[in-house]
């Protein structure tokens, strides 16, 4: 029996210049990951799924993902145009990628999102991707400083759309990556918060928050600070 290839294409519209081009995805069949961070970064044994992510039109150099609009304003086909478009050299990210390929992609994307001031969680999300392509490298130098530049936009996400007590994962997250970047006393506040509001519904992030907690527990312990973040014996 022949080995099912992990990649199969799809047809996308770019959403700046309406050309039709071809993306590789990872078969859904070969998308399970053997383990997961605590901040949703996964592994996977064959080829990665999160490599595939953004789409980049080789006509026009937009690149995005499926999270994005369908189609851009007027104002924002003209600012990219200004600032990319005329800078772009044709390529095409179809085939598989390579970790660099997929940094690359994920760079310009970003690019893409700031100039045309998509959505803040989307930003978000492209920043936090780029931390876990540096952590799949080893690279903790370059994850430290995407993560805290993802945990400024997942802070300003709550601020302007989660504040409600609606958006346990939001909230999780950000609980998380301030454990990540040693910012103890900060992350407690966070996990506390998820915890012990009672509007909160969602049981999966509730125990994933105490989990992350008794780990932070240690991890303050270990350098001498009780669970307030103030030094042992203060």
């Amino acid at each position: 029996m022949s080995e099912l290839i992990p990649l199969y294409s799809i047809k996308v519209k770019c959403c700046n210049c309406e050309h039709e081009f071809s993306t590789s995805r990872v078969r859904p069949s070969l998308k399970k990951a053997v383990r997961r961070d605590a901040d949703f970064c996964s592994y996977y044994k064959d080829e990665n799924p999160d490599y595939y992510v953004v789409r980049v039109c080789p006509n026009c150099g937009f690149a995005s993902t499926e999270n994005s609009a369908d189609k851009l304003a007027d104002w924002q086909r003209k600012a990219f145009d200004e600032q990319i478009r005329k800078r772009w050299k044709s390529r095409d990210f179809g085939e598989q990628r390579s970790w660099d390929i997929a940094l690359e992609t994920y760079k310009l994307s970003l690019i893409c999102a700031q100039c045309i001031n998509d959505k803040d969680r989307i930003i978000a999300s492209l920043l936090h991707h780029i931390a876990w392509l540096y952590r799949y490298q080893g690279d903790s130098v370059q994850e430290q400083r995407f993560l805290r530049f993802s945990l400024d936009a997942y802070i300003k996400v709550y601020e302007t759309d989660g504040g409600g007590g609606n958006d346990a994962r939001l909230m999780y997250l950000i609980g998380e990556l301030n454990r990540r970047i040693g910012d103890f006393s900060t992350a407690v506040k966070w996990f506390s918060r998820l915890v012990n509001d009672q509007r909160i519904v969602d049981a999966a992030m509730i125990r994933a928050a105490r989990e992350q907690w008794a780990v932070l527990r240690e991890q303050m312990r270990g350098v001498g600070l009780d669970a307030d973040g103030l030094p042992l014996g203060t």
